[in-house]
């Protein structure tokens, strides 16, 4: 499966962006889908992810609550809602497609090129 993601950019704190990442080339309903994080010079980290139906979600501690994940399986998109970002939240979001809900990057088959969002404070 390809994922792209898009809706990054540039924020000033306290904004909100919707990021999506649609996927093609395969059967976007059997795979759990999250988003992940990395900042320059850091690894990448765990941000959300949603079961294949959209009936269960997980978050980081970091952005629960401010954070939402959805996805829309008749549009093989997964979105990222984020509200009230922090000059920490910026980096490049990348989405990925596994077999399940996870939160460990190694449980991912498929990634898809980031988007770069930037909070300026």
């Amino acid at each position: 499966v390809q994922l792209q993601a898009s809706g990054g950019g540039l924020v000033q704190a306290g904004g909100s962006l919707r990021l999506s990442c649609a996927a093609s080339g395969g059967t976007f309903s059997s795979y759990g889908m999250g988003w992940f994080l990395q900042a320059l010079g850091k690894e990448r980290e765990f941000v959300a992810t949603i079961s294949m139906s959209g009936s269960s979600t997980y978050y980081a501690d970091s952005v629960k609550g401010r954070f939402t994940i959805s996805r829309d399986n008749a549009k093989n998109t997964v979105y990222l809602q984020m509200n009230s970002l922090k000059p920490e939240d910026t980096a490049v979001y990348y989405c990925a497609a596994s077999g399940g809900l996870a939160s460990m990057p190694s449980r991912y088959n498929y990634w898809g090129l980031g988007t770069q969002v930037t909070v300026s404070s």
